[in-house]
């Protein structure tokens, strides 16, 4: 199962760099970004209609992928929090007796008091 975790998270890295990549490769609807490439010529690379429909596909092909591999990858997760809750690893829990909790532990003026004997204070401020 370690295996198989490990190819979803380095799938899941590659599809994030190539989906940052498709990004930064289309074009805005407003924006002629093949002038920046010699004009007309880097459309035909694509076909006749241009880059849009390729990269538009091909950036939803991506996306879908890269929310599957974050689903598995959530469900990885969940399924080791679970293991490690079974495997006996402390768990904190609140105390429904409050009362006796507070007995336990010092109060403010309590150090306070200590602090005094010892020499080393510090003036309040007002």
């Amino acid at each position: 199962m370690d295996w198989l975790e490990t190819l979803v998270v380095v799938v899941h890295v590659v599809i994030a760099v190539a989906l940052v990549g498709l990004v930064l490769i289309q074009q805005g609807k407003g924006a002629d970004a093949g002038a920046a490439f010699g004009g007309g010529a880097s459309q035909t690379v694509f076909g006749s209609q241009g880059s849009g429909s390729f990269l538009t596909r091909m950036t939803t092909f991506m996306a879908v992928i890269f929310f599957v591999t974050s689903f598995s990858l959530a469900i990885f997760a969940k399924q080791r929090a679970e293991v490690a809750g079974d495997a006996g690893i402390p768990v904190v829990q609140e105390s429904s007796d409050i009362g006796a909790g507070a007995e336990q532990v010092p109060s403010i003026d309590d150090a306070a008091g200590s602090e005094s004997e010892g020499g080393d204070v510090l003036p309040e401020l007002e």
